[in-house]
């Protein structure tokens, strides 16, 4: 029996032909790309521009004269509390929004009542963040926030049961010696803070405050997860807007402890000008800025987007600020970080 033969042209002609026939990429995997990647340049240019932001509406006036953080912590709580209704209403119409709340929320009270955890630390997280600021530079913040990542980790053995590979425990190792570079004293800054012992107090309080912070952050972020994994039918929005509402109540409730008599003589929004509003419109929109991030992007995009803010809030401190001198050690300090960040996500 002979068989025939197909020639090498023809059969590459149909090879050619077959794969160039091949189907487009559906719109919806097309429109999922964008929102991934939107969403990822929406978080690293949110992240660098509060950072600078509040930095700079720290700096631009003094202590006695600034804005009350308590008050502008809850104005942005109030304000992501809204958007979140609003995206839900987009999604549902507001009769559909009014049953989900009443399905999801007030018929499960002891659903409900488990974010009060995390919404007491994410408040007292927010206040840490506003008083580390407040005392450090916007670069040096920064990096060394990264810190949470090295308490999230830990949290996430305790609480998931999540094994970290011998490559995650390198990294953590080598973030953790990187913050601690960037934190390393050297002549270049003695000389300059020498000449003000209140200075070196200072730094010191917005160390304190970030490590806290960190603490606060890992343990919340790690709780949050635990809640968003036993309860997959909820959705993302209605946990936000759970979130919000305990931390409109906890903030609130740090305004009459920490600056009750002060707003009652100098009043609610003193010191308040466009700086501190874009602050705190910046500050409603991180909350967004992460859910959108934990729906369409993954950990890998996200500590790319991390690192990308490191770089562009070290560049602007160097640029627009004069309290930030980098230094041998900060420089090192600060690819350690950057390594170590993309080497645990990988």
């Amino acid at each position: 029996m002979m068989f025939k033969s197909v020639p090498a042209s023809k059969s590459s002609k149909f090879a050619i032909s077959s794969s160039s026939s091949s189907p487009p990429l559906p719109s919806s995997c097309t429109s999922s790309l964008y929102l991934k990647y939107g969403a990822l340049i929406l978080i690293t240019l949110q992240t660098t521009v509060l950072v600078l932001t509040l930095r700079y509406s720290r700096k631009q006036s003094s202590p006695n004269e600034s804005y009350f953080n308590s008050t502008a912590i809850f104005i942005s709580e109030i304000l992501k509390f809204l958007c979140c209704c609003f995206v839900l209403i987009v999604q549902n119409s507001f009769s559909g929004f009014i049953h989900a709340v009443q399905k999801e929320i007030l018929y499960k009270p002891k659903e409900s009542l488990k974010i009060a955890v995390p919404s007491f630390l994410y408040t007292i997280q927010n206040n840490l963040l506003f008083l580390a600021l407040t005392n450090l530079d916007a670069a040096t913040y920064q990096v060394t926030y990264q810190f949470k990542i090295i308490i999230t980790a830990l949290f996430s053995k305790w609480l998931l049961r999540k094994d970290l590979s011998l490559k995650q425990w390198f990294a953590l190792f080598l973030l953790m010696f990187g913050v601690i570079m960037v934190q390393w004293p050297n002549e270049k800054n003695m000389v300059h803070s020498s000449t003000s012992h209140q200075r070196n107090e200072s730094k010191l309080i917005g160390l304190v405050a970030i490590i806290l912070s960190s603490f606060t952050s890992g343990f919340s972020g790690v709780y949050f997860e635990k809640l968003l994994k036993s309860s997959k039918s909820q959705s993302l929005w209605i946990k936000n807007i759970q979130l919000t509402t305990f931390c409109c109540f906890f903030s609130f409730f740090l305004i009459l402890m920490n600056d009750y008599k002060n707003i009652l003589t100098k009043g609610f929004f003193f010191g308040y000008n466009q700086v501190t509003y874009l602050v705190i419109i910046l500050q409603a929109l991180g909350g967004i800025c992460v859910s959108l991030v934990v729906k369409y992007a993954d950990n890998i995009l996200k500590g790319f987007a991390t690192t990308i803010s490191i770089i562009l809030s070290t560049i602007f401190s160097i640029c627009f600020f004069e309290d930030f001198l980098p230094t041998a050690s900060f420089y090192l300090g600060t690819l350690l970080v950057i390594v170590s960040t993309f080497l645990y996500s990988l």
